[in-house]
Protein backbone atom coordinates (compact mmCIF):
# COMPACT_ATOMS: atom_id res chain seq x y z
CA UNK A 1 0.00 0.00 0.00
CA UNK A 2 1.12 3.48 -0.74
CA UNK A 3 1.71 5.76 2.15
CA UNK A 4 -1.25 8.05 0.91
CA UNK A 5 -3.81 4.89 0.98
CA UNK A 6 -2.24 4.59 4.69
CA UNK A 7 -3.18 7.78 5.61
CA UNK A 8 -6.55 8.01 4.38
CA UNK A 9 -7.34 4.85 6.21
CA UNK A 10 -5.91 6.47 9.24
CA UNK A 11 -8.07 9.19 8.73
CA UNK A 12 -11.27 7.24 8.16
CA UNK A 13 -10.36 4.79 11.15
CA UNK A 14 -9.97 7.88 13.24
CA UNK A 15 -13.23 9.51 12.43
CA UNK A 16 -15.19 6.39 12.96
CA UNK A 17 -13.43 6.46 16.54
CA UNK A 18 -14.77 9.86 16.80
CA UNK A 19 -18.17 9.33 15.98
CA UNK A 20 -18.24 6.01 18.36
CA UNK A 21 -16.65 8.02 20.96
CA UNK A 22 -19.63 10.30 20.24
CA UNK A 23 -22.21 7.72 20.03
CA UNK A 24 -21.19 6.50 23.38
CA UNK A 25 -21.41 9.74 25.14
CA UNK A 26 -24.84 10.39 23.71
CA UNK A 27 -26.38 6.61 24.81
CA UNK A 28 -24.64 7.02 28.41
CA UNK A 29 -26.35 10.28 28.71
CA UNK A 30 -29.40 8.76 27.94
CA UNK A 31 -29.35 5.65 29.94
CA UNK A 32 -28.41 8.09 33.10
CA UNK A 33 -31.49 9.73 32.62
CA UNK A 34 -33.74 7.00 32.17
CA UNK A 35 -32.30 5.69 35.15
CA UNK A 36 -33.17 8.90 37.49
CA UNK A 37 -36.65 8.41 35.80
CA UNK A 38 -36.99 4.82 36.87
CA UNK A 39 -35.81 5.56 40.11
CA UNK A 40 -38.47 8.62 40.66
CA UNK A 41 -41.36 6.12 39.44
CA UNK A 42 -40.17 3.49 41.46
CA UNK A 43 -40.46 5.81 44.85
CA UNK A 44 -43.85 6.86 43.22
CA UNK A 45 -45.12 3.41 43.05
CA UNK A 46 -43.92 2.50 46.88
CA UNK A 47 -45.29 5.56 48.03
CA UNK A 48 -49.15 4.75 46.20
CA UNK A 49 -48.64 1.00 47.49
CA UNK A 50 -47.76 2.60 50.98
CA UNK A 51 -50.99 4.71 50.68
CA UNK A 52 -53.09 1.45 49.40
CA UNK A 53 -52.10 -0.45 52.41
CA UNK A 54 -53.03 2.19 54.82
CA UNK A 55 -56.59 2.74 52.97
CA UNK A 56 -56.56 -1.04 53.10
CA UNK A 57 -56.14 -1.05 56.78
CA UNK A 58 -57.91 1.82 57.95
CA UNK A 59 -61.16 -0.21 55.41
CA UNK A 60 -60.40 -3.52 57.36
CA UNK A 61 -60.42 -1.20 60.73
CA UNK A 62 -64.04 0.48 60.06
CA UNK A 63 -66.13 -2.36 59.71
CA UNK A 64 -67.22 -4.21 62.06
CA UNK A 65 -66.74 -7.45 63.04
CA UNK A 66 -68.99 -10.21 63.24
CA UNK A 67 -72.03 -8.08 63.37
CA UNK A 68 -71.93 -9.08 58.99
CA UNK A 69 -75.33 -10.40 57.75
CA UNK A 70 -75.25 -13.44 56.21
CA UNK A 71 -75.16 -14.04 52.36
CA UNK A 72 -78.71 -13.79 51.18
CA UNK A 73 -78.56 -17.38 49.73
CA UNK A 74 -78.45 -18.89 53.80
Amino acid sequence: MKKKELLQMLEDLQSQVAFQEDTLQGLQAALSSQQQDLLVVQRQMQLLKERQDEQAAALDDARPRGSEAPPPHY
